[in-house]
């Protein structure tokens, strides 16, 4: 007996393709581009599954901080809206980037900065000062961070005395929370170009002043909000709605028209819009009601199938209509997108499933039993 355990012993630690603690892959803050310190996080190893490329967090401003799940098929949508965002703004291939909250990281992917030969360092601290002195030391060419912390930043450094050394005609992205128009004037007197990024951790970045950065992007009516239009990205609404107006966001992109869509006046839509996938090109409808509840584990989003959905269809089709209904009204759809242009965020999910079912990572330990 003693001479079989150790033979299976040295199978084990010679043999065996399961990998030890010590050899098992690691993703790293660094490894995501976010190695700053921030005053509302701990650093908390975890386990991340293969199939997502990494996670992150909503920002909580009204509510618990939920978990946000990114899976590998989304990166090159994420990336492309990125790109546009900087090539938008003006930014400079080799640019250097000060980022006053490393989190924001998550919602370009590190991979977006890197494609555009951008470096990025944060704060040593997570406080204004010490933004203002890494801002007055390093003379950064870009900045971003959120509006308010921007504006008092400047004027906190302007009162210390230090105005001649707050760098010139920087590239400043605002994103975060909905911008502090006061900045504006602010900035202005430092040459600084301020632009309005609106995103989420859930699905990156998706407008630039007002103007979208993915094809994907719609926009329907908000429910009971008159001139205000939600925003829907491939088929999955925002739960965020905006005035639509043709004079244009106050932030410009030079050389463009302006943006149309006023995203510092956003509010919250009420009620929020329900999803239904009434035809997929798939097969098999238990693969699209996992989609449906992988979407609304790591996005969020409420997203139901129609119990007589169409199979084998040339596209998916998702309709929308209001979650609650006027009493004694039943509710009528108000959108339908059709794919695979408008309803790409959706099938990039179908295809993140589809890659999940035929390369999973399993482990010998863990069985699932019906």
């Amino acid at each position: 007996m003693a001479d079989i355990l150790k033979d299976l012993e040295s199978m084990v630690e010679e043999f065996a393709t399961a990998p030890t603690l010590e050899t098992v892959d690691r993703r790293t803050l660094a490894d995501k581009g976010i190695a700053g310190a921030t005053a509302a996080h701990v650093i908390e190893e975890i386990h991340t599954p293969y199939n997502l490329a990494f996670l992150s967090f909503t920002t909580g401003s009204t509510a618990f901080q939920n978990i946000v799940g990114v899976t590998h098929a989304e990166l090159p949508e994420r990336a492309k809206a990125s790109l546009k965002a900087f090539q938008l703004a003006g930014v400079i291939p080799g640019s250097h980037v000060l980022i006053s909250y490393a989190p924001l990281v998550n919602v370009f992917a590190s991979d977006a900065l890197t494609k555009f030969d951008l470096t990025w360092n944060f704060p040593q601290r997570s406080s204004r000062d010490a933004f203002i002195l890494t801002l007055c030391k390093d003379k950064p060419d870009v900045v971003l961070g959120e509006s308010s912390f921007l504006r008092a930043s400047l004027v906190d450094a302007c009162s210390l005395g230090l105005e001649d050394q707050l760098p010139r005609d920087i590239i400043a992205f605002t994103a975060g929370t909905t911008l502090d128009l006061e900045l504006l004037p602010v900035a202005e007197k430092f040459g600084w170009q301020v632009h309005d990024l609106y995103g989420c951790q859930e699905f990156g970045w998706l407008t630039l002043d007002g103007i979208p950065l993915r094809d994907d992007i719609s926009l329907i009516p908000s429910p009971h909000q008159e001139h205000f239009s939600e925003l829907v990205v491939g088929g999955l609404p925002m739960g965020d709605s905006f005035p639509v107006s043709v004079s244009g966001h106050v932030c410009r992109v030079q050389g463009a028209p302006a943006g149309e869509i006023i995203t510092y006046r956003r509010q919250r839509t009420h009620p929020e819009y329900e999803v239904y996938v009434t035809a997929s090109p798939l097969s098999s409808a238990e693969t699209v009601g996992r989609v449906a509840r992988t979407i609304l584990r790591i996005k969020g989003r409420v997203v139901k199938v129609r119990p007589d959905l169409k199979l084998g269809a040339p596209a998916t089709v998702l309709e929308l209509l209001p979650a609650i209904a006027d009493r004694g009204q039943c509710p009528q759809v108000e959108a339908v997108f059709t794919g695979p242009e408008k309803t790409r965020m959706f099938d990039l999910m179908v295809q993140a499933q589809l890659d999940l079912q035929q390369t999973a990572k399993t482990d010998p330990t863990w069985h699932k039993t019906r």
